[in-house]
């Protein structure tokens, strides 16, 4: 099964909040990567999502860090594994639409990230 983590990420240079979540979702040799202005939670209202370039795998087993050129730090808030429930195309690293069953410590359900004209959006869940 592959693999996600949810990382707090404070400090970034080009985050006006000062905090953010990275949600990571393991892709071949790679992370398809979101910015997550709050953490979703189950039947909560929908997140602001920013697709972000591929992180390293090595995030996914990273506990907390910081980050290279002095873009602040980051710490994992959650992980476990995910199932693809439905991909609008033929892979996780394209599709447009992901529905996802996660199981993990302390986030689980069901997460449905999709692309819209401003961004993305996430909504997570019971499953």
């Amino acid at each position: 099964m592959p693999r996600f983590a949810i990382l707090e990420h404070t400090g970034a240079p080009d985050d006006p909040a000062g905090r953010h979540f990275d949600l990571l979702l393991e892709s071949g040799p790679a992370c398809r990567t979101w910015r997550l202005m709050h953490l979703p939670y189950p039947s909560g209202p929908a997140v602001a999502a920013l697709e972000l370039p591929a992180h390293r795998l090595a995030w996914l087993d990273t506990i907390a860090a910081e980050v290279s050129g002095g873009r602040g730090h980051a710490r994992r808030v959650a992980s476990g594994t995910f199932e693809p429930l439905s991909l609008d195309a033929e892979s996780l690293s394209a599709a447009t639409v992901l529905v996802l069953e996660l199981v993990g410590e302390p986030v689980s359900g069901r997460l449905r990230l999709e692309s819209i004209a401003a961004g993305w959006s996430a909504i997570l869940t019971d499953a």
